[in-house]
């Protein structure tokens, strides 16, 4: 993918090929599935080397970003049946399968979930409705309520879910986000329909939908492929899962929003994201490496967003590091310390901006009282090294 190609023929490249390798792989078994799998880790690892991502600006969004949305969203939902047949199938031995199976998932979890994150953020309802289908379709739409309307809004706090707490690992973490997204999403949910003087049984609650319409893909499943099928879909679903609570663990991890003097909270900014900008997995995964600009534009299409900017950077690529949440002991030596030096920079920001009382003869200047980057390290106990 030469740097003369335009921006969004080299999302294209990296989003299609595997798209397309999978449905051959499906449809024809033989090695499509394989190089799938291959042109998702392997070549990923080796052109995040040698690729730098675009320096992009909110002028340069192209026309064909929704496009290319939508062509991978439809693609998504085609891929799917043609995935639960030939793994429930007889046609395609072991290894096909095994070299499928792991290919789709990280397909959806590395594609298919950037690029249904950026539809559920358009304004346009046919979009937006997309993204939510492909959520659903994986048996995770109420993550369509509790991101726009949780995560966005209490980032970096304990009152939402997909925050990390300081010093928390992967798998304790993972059931409390799955499980208090849901339920935080649906409060939400409800406040709005109370609102609007609308009840809170009422059929026009998403949740409807995001439940309702899962149990109608586990119907899907058996109708297409069987009892295997329904297997597949569970088991697709269920390492789908773990990577968009990967993405959140390693995105926020160790940075919380802090107290302002004025007794408010801190606003969302860039130093509450994690961010990878590497060349490859940006396109691959539609810019969401770039969370924290994502967060301070969050309807900004992919194409807009500045990977380059200056942020809290993580010492490797988004895959790698995923790999690396998933065996904690690991994973706190490598960003304890990184998490603790971010917290003390806006610390002190927030320290440099309070209004001082000078003080009487009599008395020295004293300490800030509340020292909340000491209490950070207690916790994260990095004399666990």
């Amino acid at each position: 993918m030469p740097d003369r190609w335009p921006v969004i023929a080299r999302y294209a490249a990296a989003t299609l090929v595997p798209l397309i390798l999978l449905i051959l792989g499906s449809l024809f078994g033989g090695l499509f599935g394989l190089i799938a799998l291959i042109w998702l880790t392997l070549v990923a690892a080796l052109f995040d080397a040698v690729l730098s991502p675009p320096k992009a600006t909110p002028e340069s969004h192209a026309p064909w970003s929704d496009r290319l949305s939508v062509g991978l969203a439809i693609g998504h939902l085609i891929l799917l049946p043609l995935v639960l047949s030939a793994l429930a199938g007889p046609t395609l031995d072991l290894g096909q399968k095994l070299a499928l199976f792991f290919a789709t998932a990280s397909f959806f979890g590395q594609v298919s979930h950037p690029n249904a994150h950026e539809l559920i953020h358009r304004s346009a309802f046919l979009l937006k409705g997309l993204g939510a289908l492909v959520y659903t379709s994986v048996l995770f739409g109420h993550h369509v309520s509790a991101h726009r309307l949780v995560h966005h809004r209490f980032v970096g706090t304990e009152e939402d879910p997909n925050t990390p707490l300081p010093g928390e690992g992967f798998w304790d973490y993972a059931p409390r986000a799955w499980r208090g997204s849901f339920e935080a999403g649906l409060v939400q949910e409800l406040e709005k329909l109370e609102r609007r003087g609308l009840p809170l049984k009422s059929p026009r609650n998403p949740y409807v939908l995001w439940v309702g319409g899962g149990v109608a893909m586990l119907f899907v499943a058996v109708y297409a492929a069987g009892l295997g099928g329904l297997l597949v879909l569970l088991a697709l679903a269920a390492l789908t899962h773990l990577q968009i609570l990967l993405s959140d663990y390693l995105q926020h991890y160790g940075l919380q929003r802090l107290d302002l003097p004025n007794g408010r909270l801190e606003p969302v900014a860039p130093h509450h994201s994690w961010n990878a900008p590497k060349g490859f997995t940006h396109y691959l995964m539609m810019a969401a490496p770039s969370h924290s600009e994502h967060h301070m534009h969050p309807t900004r299409h992919y194409d807009q967003l500045d990977p380059t900017a200056e942020v809290p950077t993580l010492p490797y690529s988004v895959p790698i590091m995923a790999m690396l949440a998933t065996i904690p002991p690991i994973w706190h030596r490598v960003m304890d310390r990184r998490a603790v030096k971010v917290m003390e920079a806006a610390q002190r920001r927030i320290a440099e901006t309070k209004p001082r009382r000078p003080a009487p003869r009599d008395e020295a200047p004293t300490e800030i009282e509340e020292d909340e980057v000491e209490a950070m390290i207690a916790r994260l106990d990095l004399g666990k090294e």
